[in-house]
């Protein structure tokens, strides 16, 4: 349309000047407004404005300012830097693209306003819209661009993951199973497409309302039936139109690779409806789309909607026919009748797919594993070497004894779950329950608590506690390998200095004074209190002005500014625990829940274990992260957490990362070199990822498999140990994973141990994360056992060729060998039958669940033992006090139909194979016939004496506690002697060992 038609139809009005239909009398309120004198506008609403912004300007400097310095910190600068720009680059695009979009649409429908409104066409309530929004009108064209652009650039700019992961992306190297493209088109390219599909028919739609809205209240469009509407309003609307439905043309075409990700009730992926009738459909629709996108050009000929209406409203009914009703007919007639034969070829893919995206293609299945349930004499003597690996050192339960033993003050707190590491110990490798000793600040007096000294003076933890996993004192309590402040044991010697951790404070300043002016609290032993200054690199130095104004602004804290503690030494530590310091500086990783400590080099390190995901991974099976990695101990406990990061379909242990505890120092090391997600991140991120073999012997030998990976992958292997489409159809094999049987009356999961243990193939122990399987349906048995080798490597730096071995013993159809909640009911209600044992087992935990005491059920360990499965769960019993603490009194093994029990795990494997084996590991030949005296044999003990001796040594304990935060320490020695007493009464009365049989 030329200028000089578009000038008869319109007046040009380039200055914006209000048009109306014809020169009217003023109403009587618009000319008592005009009649009014001007008024001043005062000063103090714009200055408070002014305020308010600067106020928010200078905060958001601030937090971007410290950031920026944190990461700077430590080394990771190029990771804000990118992230920042990735994330500002989107906001602006998103934001002109959208603003301009919306301004455009806005203004030509303002400026090509009918000149006159035909009077027929008047509407008394389309006048006094533009009555009210005349005075307004200008904010309302400035405003509403900026609004729609800021939340279109603010969903834009939250894509900076995937916008990345496009840009920088690599081939996985491997091709689809239906349409022959790399997968990595699906996994990289396909979301950021989808996304920027997503976005322009967001705005697209935004601008054809905005521009609608304004033709139809200036009087540039009408309903029909009531007249024409003007051709610049079919002319815009019409070019918005067209080219929105080219943007779906785009989404249906697209549409069709999403559906390899499609979740069914059967499978992920294309089946035989969606192969066979969306497919073709989807490429119809686009077609169509097409077709309308011409027929709303046709507008700027036609001069009417008619066309545009008559090609949305047929590409209505034919998504609706051809996208929803065909496929539907396809799948109940065709499909649903003969559903095994047409969909097992697409249920395959989906099998193979899924078994490679969660790394379970090279697992190692046997078959049949056989059990024997038949406890005999000798039958240890092939594994005798594994049972000095069994832990019984439950990390969970004894969580309080540590703290009660090894907190020393208040102001120190161990997690409620501890970890499992390991150690080698006089040339043998131990495997060791081990937790850092933190910083509580809730522990510190009430009166003591203030700005300086949570800040300044309590600013760290100290030292590391370990205990053996496979040995017990006398008194059932831990063996100690490491203990004390100051810090003594087996480890090697180490800084004990606990500045980052999973507990720490949220900022501590520190290193602000000299060291012969030491302000911070470090320990205190008998000489009196002994303080510190911080002398590590770690944290932000803030010794100038404009670093301290900064932080009293992040923090709110004023006292950055005026405290004498603030100097040019001073530094900063803040965002301190482990997980916190490895997201930051990898924010694509998703992380275990469960980071854990150990000593490498002479410093104490957490280790975490990072991830890289995808929800794009062809024909792989979705799978909710927090539903698969929560069991009971993270419903329990606070300091182990479930991933929350939503459904995945593809999985990797690609990282390995370590956080200095002294220093924070973060590094992160590759350890799936091959896996193209993290190669893209490694070209994302250029030198923030380590190769492996940078990775010193001292730490790789502390390396294992991690827990919440073996979680999902026993979640997925549940269904997808049936690797045959045609037996996996029918679902009769499908596997569930056992509740924890030492909840009882919770339906929780059980959690997998860490345990040193052999396989029937190896060739010798391994320490190894395990867990058990039960059938589906109500049958409590055992149905399959999983282990995954879990050494990464050795002292050399080299990486072990079995790790990640996934090993599964899958037990016949008809195996009778019982799951946990069997053993756990027979452990329970067992009735002694040997006349040598007076006291019961049932006995035993009915007496002290009655006496004042608590039992507490350890963790039920399974492992492959003598041609069968063995089970052992340590039992501890505290007294109900709140300074009582656990302390293992027995430990129940079971094999088949038969349980013992004992003081020890020796006494208890002596009493159940009929004494084949000794504490060193050596099968010995069962003392026949066993009388009373004789190693193994059982003896009933005094129920009343033993419980009276546990009560005892409890208030001997509590009373040497007492008196030692009192300085008695006449009293402490007197508590100490009442104890020794008590402990000697405890063992003589104690049952020595017990055996009972189960009958089904």
């Amino acid at each position: 349309m030329s200028g000089s038609e578009w000038d008869g139809e319109f007046e040009g009005d380039k200055d914006g000047e209000k048009r109306d239909k014809a020169p009217r009398a003023p109403r009587p309120a618009r000319a008592a407004r005009a009649a009014r004198p001007g008024r001043r506008r005062g000063a103090l609403i714009p200055t408070l404005v002014v305020l308010v912004v600067l106020a928010i300007a200078t905060s958001a400097f601030a937090g971007v300012w410290t950031d920026y310095l944190w990461y700077d910190s430590v080394g990771f600068s190029k990771v804000f830097t990118t992230v920042l720009g990735t994330r500002v680059l989107l906001f602006a695009v998103g934001f002109l693209v959208a603003a301009a979009l919306i301004a455009a649409s806005l203004i030509l429908a303002y400026r090509h306003r009918p000149f006159y409104v035909p009077v027929a066409e008047s509407n008394e309530t389309l006048e006094q819209y533009r009555e009210a929004i005349e005075p307004v009108r200008r904010w309302l064209a400035l405003g509403i661009p900026l609004v729609v652009g800021a939340l279109a650039g603010a969903a834009l700019s939250s894509q900076w993951r995937i916008y990345l992961l496009w840009r920088n992306q690599v081939r996985f190297g491997t091709d689809d199973l239906h349409f022959g493209k790399d997968i990595g088109f699906f996994v990289f390219s396909l979301p950021w497409i989808l996304s920027i599909l997503s976005f322009l028919t967001m705005i697209l739609i935004a601008a054809i309302l905005a521009g609608g809205v304004t033709h139809y209240v200036y009087a540039g469009l009408t309903l029909p039936g009531r007249g024409p509407s003007t051709r610049a309003a079919l002319i815009q609307l019409g070019g918005l139109g067209a080219a929105l439905a080219l943007v779906r043309a785009a989404a249906f075409w697209y549409g069709r690779y999403a559906l390899v990700v499609k979740q069914s009730s059967l499978m992920t992926g294309i089946g035989y409806t969606d192969d066979h009738a969306i497919l073709p459909t989807r490429v119809i629709l686009a077609f169509a789309a097409v077709v309308c996108a011409i027929l709303f050009l046709s507008v700027i000929v036609t001069h009417s909607w008619r066309l545009p209406m008559i090609g949305v409203a047929l590409l209505a009914i034919l998504t609706v026919v051809v996208g929803t009703i065909y496929p539907a007919i396809v799948q109940s007639v065709k499909v649903n009748p003969s559903q095994k034969a047409l969909e097992t070829p697409y249920l395959q893919k989906n099998i193979d797919a899924t078994r490679t995206a969660y790394g379970l293609d090279g697992i190692d299945v046997t078959p049949r594993y056989d059990a024997k349930t038949t406890a005999t004499a000798g039958q240890l003597r092939d594994d005798a070497a594994t049972i000095p690996g069994i832990r019984l050192v439950d990390p969970i339960v004894v969580a309080p004894t540590f703290r009660q033993l090894q907190a020393l003050k208040d102001y120190y707190a161990f997690p409620d779950a501890l970890d499992v590491d390991r150690y080698t110990i006089d040339g043998k490798e131990s495997d060791m329950v081990v937790a850092v000793r933190e910083l509580n600040l809730d522990g510190v007096p009430s009166a003591q608590r203030n700005w300086l000294n949570d800040h300044t003076v309590y600013t760290h933890g100290f030292g590391v506690v370990a205990a053996y996993g496979n040995r017990r004192a006398p008194d059932g309590g831990p063996v100690f390998a490491e203990r004390n402040i100051p810090s003594t044991g087996d480890l090697p010697r180490f800084e004990p200095r606990i500045y980052f951790g999973e507990q720490s404070p949220d900022y501590s300043i520190v290193g602000g004074v000299a060291a012969d002016h030491a302000l911070e609290f470090d320990y205190q032993d008998k000489s009196g209190q002994k303080n510190t200054t911080y002398a590590g690199t770690g944290g932000v130095p803030i010794g100038s002005f404009l670093r301290q104004a900064a932080y009293a602004i992040k923090y709110k804290e004023v006292n950055f500014l005026l405290s004498n503690t603030v100097s040019a030494q001073s530094r900063i530590l803040d965002h301190r625990t482990p997980l916190d310091r490895v997201k930051r500086v990898a924010p694509w990783l998703t992380l275990d829940g469960n980071p854990y400590p150990t000593v490498v080099d002479g410093r104490v390190l957490w280790v975490v274990d990072g991830y890289t995901t995808s929800d794009h991974y062809p024909y792989s099976s979705l799978q909710n992260l927090d539903q698969a990695t929560s069991d009971s101990t993270t419903e329990r406990l606070s300091s182990v957490t479930a991933i929350t990061s939503g459904n995945v379909n593809y999985l990797r242990n690609s990282v390995k990362a370590t956080v200095d505890a002294y220093d924070g120092t973060v590094h992160l090391y590759a350890w799936d070199e091959s896996d193209p997600v993290l190669r893209t991140w490694m070209k994302t991120f250029p030198g923030t990822v380590e190769p492996t073999t940078a990775i010193k012997g001292t730490l790789m030998s502390h390396l294992r498999y991690p827990e919440d990976l073996f979680k999902v992958q026993r979640q997925m292997l549940s269904r997808y140990h049936v690797e045959k489409a045609e037996d996996f159809f029918g679902g009769n094999d499908f596997w569930k994973v056992p509740d924890d049987p030492a909840q009882e009356g919770q339906n929780v999961f059980q959690p997998p141990y860490y345990l040193t243990l052999q396989m029937p193939e190896q060739d010798r122990p391994t320490f190894s994360l395990t867990t058990t399987f039960m059938p589906t349906g109500d049958r409590e048995v055992l149905s399959g056992f999983l282990a995954v080798d879990s050494d990464a490597g050795n002292q050399d730096g080299v990486k072990a060729t079995g790790y990640g071995k996934l090993r599964m013993l899958v037990l016949p159809r008809d195996s009778s060998v019982k799951g946990p909640g069997q053993v756990q009911n027979d452990i329970n209600s067992s009735n002694d039958n040997s006349p040598d044992v007076a006291l019961t087992l049932s006995q035993f935990l009915n007496t002290n669940r009655s006496a004042g005491s608590k039992v507490t059920l350890g963790n039920l360990l399974t492992l492959p033992v003598g041609g069968g499965l063995l089970y052992v769960e340590p039992i501890y019993v505290s007294a109900n006090t709140t300074s009582a603490y656990p302390l293992n009194r027995v430990t129940v093994v079971a094999f088949g139909d038969k349980l013992a029990w004992a003081y020890t795990l020796e006494g208890a494997l002596n009493g159940l194979f009929g004494g084949d084996y000794q504490g060193d590991g050596t099968p010995t030949t069962p003392t026949s016939p066993q009388t009373p005296g004789n190693p193994g044999t059982p003896s009933s003990g005094d129920v009343a004496a033993l419980d009276k001796a546990l009560q005892d040594l409890q208030k001997a304990f509590a009373d040497g506690q007492a008196a030692l935060k009192a300085g008695d320490f006449a009293k402490y020695g007197e508590a100490q002697k009442a104890a020794q007493d008590a402990l000697a009464r405890a063992i003589a009365a104690a049952p020595k060992s017990g055996t009972a049989s189960v009958t089904n």
